[in-house]
């Protein structure tokens, strides 16, 4: 059976062949891939079991891509854990996955599992007896978290077939060529990750490195004059980025250029257009948008080059169109399918998804029988086939029965000069049943919030572009908006921050 473990078997093993790069540290494929055996035979020796959850708690850095592979390597499954998460947050992921070891770089005393202390590639045998845990299928390669926007995150079973089979199609699209020639290709550009391994988009990204060849850039962590020096030192033509990071480059006067980069795919959240157009403006780079979620397993719509030359600018905010082998339908509230250019909710078939999720739970009505998955997603499709998210089902506000979809007020809001950043979310009514409330991150960072906006002339503003039910009745100054690692918004944490009014 393939599983993902081909990708680091299947080129040469020798001691120049390149596979991480972080900070100052080099790790060939052959060295990555001794590593990654250690640690299967640590886990098999200590009693873990083929099939069983092993949870990994480590920076971005070699380590943690060893232990992932290592983890496959004795037939586990690979459970990614932020290292920043607080004690609670552990004790809850370990609860919800019952792993046998927790590998971590310090003694832990306070998990009731037995860890694993991780050296720069080198393994200890785990401090206790392994913990029962549960048995999952060969295929199950790793248990990935949902976003947690707007409620509970929830941990998801995704298959080795499931991530191979999404590679293939990106691949096929981005670089316009089939996997005999992809497999040929001759020293490939590094593959930057700036984004946590503990996320989905740090992992799919590493994997498709190595799928191509390719070594991996890890970034500790997101920082704008160390990406710009990333770029410049490996004269990156293309990398990944997530909204927040280009925001975040964009607002840096320090980095002025990131030359030799060209293209940048935007992953991990939904980006707004004016972000992506004041990126395009600023470094002369073209954003080429893509949508995937957890529960699928990859990216399935996209954009390549090609499609950004002849339609960036006129269809600049769609998240593209769908790869080969990916089916999408869009249904109003009669399930009947909608016409060109309509709203309604999105539907997708793909050549995989989740197995369901790792604490019991599974996708219920999300998977039909038939492959159609709901995504959860509010999208149009328009004639050229380009799709176009217009808000998820769970954040759309009902006023007085009137839809109101958060995106399209931040949009407008994010024109205004005295908007750094917004986020809008429906506050219960007692008339209407939800009402908008806007939560605003001024431009000024020195402000004194209390007095930092004027909201009779964000409200003028607004009525400008938007229809009278769509402007927020509320507008909340807050220093940050809270958002998770791959910097979407948390909208649940939103509400909390406004004071009484």
């Amino acid at each position: 059976m393939a599983s993902l473990l081909d990708l680091l078997e299947e080129r040469p093993d020798d001691d120049t062949t390149m596979a991480v790069y972080s900070g100052d540290r080099e790790v060939t494929r052959s060295a990555l891939r001794a590593a990654s055996r250690a640690l299967a035979v640590t886990l098999t020796d200590a009693g873990v079991k083929p099939g069983s959850p092993v949870a990994v708690m480590l920076p971005n850095g070699p380590e943690v891509v060893a232990a992932m592979f290592g983890a496959w390597y004795a037939g586990c499954v690979y459970v990614p854990i932020n290292p920043r998460v607080t004690p609670d947050e552990l004790t809850s992921l370990l609860a919800a996955t019952r792993p046998a070891v927790l590998i971590a770089q310090t003694p832990r005393s306070d998990v009731g599992v037995p860890v694993v202390q991780a050296g720069e590639l080198s393994w200890s045998a785990p401090d206790g007896p392994v913990a029962e845990a549960p048995s999952h299928e060969p295929d199950i390669a790793l248990v990935q978290w949902t976003s947690g926007t707007t409620g509970q995150p929830k941990p998801v079973l995704l298959r080795h077939s499931g991530f191979l089979k999404l590679l293939e199609p990106v691949l096929k699209k981005l670089l316009g060529a089939g996997s005999d020639t992809i497999a040929a290709r001759k020293s490939p550009m590094p593959n930057l990750i700036p984004t946590s391994m503990a996320l989905s988009a740090g992992i799919y990204n590493v994997l498709f490195a190595f799928r191509v060849g390719a070594a991996a850039i890890l970034m500790e962590r997101f920082d704008p004059i160390v990406f710009s020096d990333l770029v410049d030192r490996f004269q990156l033509r293309s990398t990944v980025l997530p909204p927040a990071a280009m925001t975040m480059l964009v607002d840096t006067p320090e980095v002025t250029t990131l030359v030799p980069l060209k293209y940048v795919r935007s992953i991990s959240a939904p980006l707004s257009p004016l972000q992506a157009r004041r990126f395009r403006d600023k470094f002369g780079v073209t954003v080429l948008n893509c949508y995937g979620q957890t529960e699928i397993g990859g990216e399935i719509i996209g954009w390549n080059a090609a499609d950004a030359r002849e339609h960036g600018e006129a269809k600049l905010g769609s998240i593209g169109r769908p790869h080969d082998g990916v089916t999408v339908r869009i249904l109003g509230s009669d399930g009947d399918e909608v016409l060109p250019d309509t709203a309604g909710d999105l539907y997708v078939r793909t050549p995989a998804t989740a197995a369901g999720s790792a604490d019991g739970a599974e996708l219920g009505d999300r998977l039909g029988a038939d492959g159609w998955f709901r995504t959860g997603d509010v999208a149009r499709l328009d004639p050229e086939g380009f799709l176009w998210i217009e808000g998820r089902i769970s954040d759309m506000i009902n006023r007085g029965g009137l839809k109101v979809f958060p995106g399209d007020v931040e949009e407008v809001l994010r024109l205004d000069p005295a908007v750094a950043d917004v986020a809008v979310v429906g506050a219960p009514d007692d008339r209407l049943g939800e009402v908008p409330w806007a939560f605003v991150v001024p431009a000024d960072p020195t402000a004194n919030l209390a007095t930092a906006l004027d909201p009779a002339a964000l409200t003028a503003a607004a009525r400008e572009r938007l229809a009278p039910y769509k402007v927020p009745t509320r507008f909340i100054a807050v220093a940050e908006l809270p958002r998770n690692e791959a910097g979407k918004v948390l909208h649940r944490e939103l509400l909390a921050l406004a004071p009484p009014e």
